[in-house]
């Protein structure tokens, strides 16, 4: 393993027991921040042609490894499939320069999560069809149904009316779990099949 000696105590030596200082915590935590940074300069383009968006990055220690997380997302969704593939193409990019340093890491990819909130204009555009909590300037808290979204608002339905609140307006929405989607939107049959 490349550079595990490096951080091992000399034989005879004690591990410090002492935690490590404030200040080293918050260099570290920096540092990792800047590490986030060259990631994602490293693993966006990789990201954007394989069809998808970066969402996010982070590096967190793990042992003697680092964890890298990476999120991505795109308009058909991830499938397992597009996160395996998308994942050896990250690996390869990653192991092609020095950016994750000498120490060994660990890759995960996943898509985002239902509760990640909808914040960016292909976020909306994403959540079609989806009902959603969202806090609006001139309305203060709503739920509605996302009918539309552009590049300059979206359109919701509000208790059977259609609103229309440019991004601006809105704060982070949040898609709610619904348990009994309508048949329409399931592609069911009259019969419920």
């Amino acid at each position: 393993m490349p550079g595990g000696q490096r951080h091992a105590p000399k034989p005879g030596q004690a591990r410090p027991s002492q935690p490590r200082p404030r200040q080293a915590v918050a260099e570290g935590s920096q540092e990792i921040g800047r590490d986030e940074g060259k990631i994602a300069d490293v693993i966006g383009p990789v990201i954007a042609a394989a069809g998808m968006d970066l969402e996010s990055v982070r590096v967190s220690a793990a042992g003697r490894r680092r964890l890298l997380r990476v999120v991505v997302d795109s308009d058909r969704g991830v499938s397992l499939d597009d996160a395996a593939a998308i994942s050896r193409k990250l690996s390869a990019a990653l192991d092609a320069t020095p950016v994750m340093g000498d120490f060994p890491y660990t890759l995960e990819v996943s898509s985002p999560g239902v509760d990640r909130p909808l914040t960016d204009p292909r976020h909306w555009r994403r959540a079609v069809g989806r009902l959603v909590q969202v806090t609006a300037a001139d309305a203060g808290p709503i739920s509605g149904r996302v009918l539309a979204a552009d590049a300059d608002g979206v359109t919701l339905d509000v208790a059977g009316d259609r609103r229309r609140f440019g991004y601006a307006a809105l704060g982070a929405g949040a898609v709610q779990v619904e348990f009994g989607h309508p048949q329409t939107e399931l592609g069911a049959t009259g019969d419920g099949h």
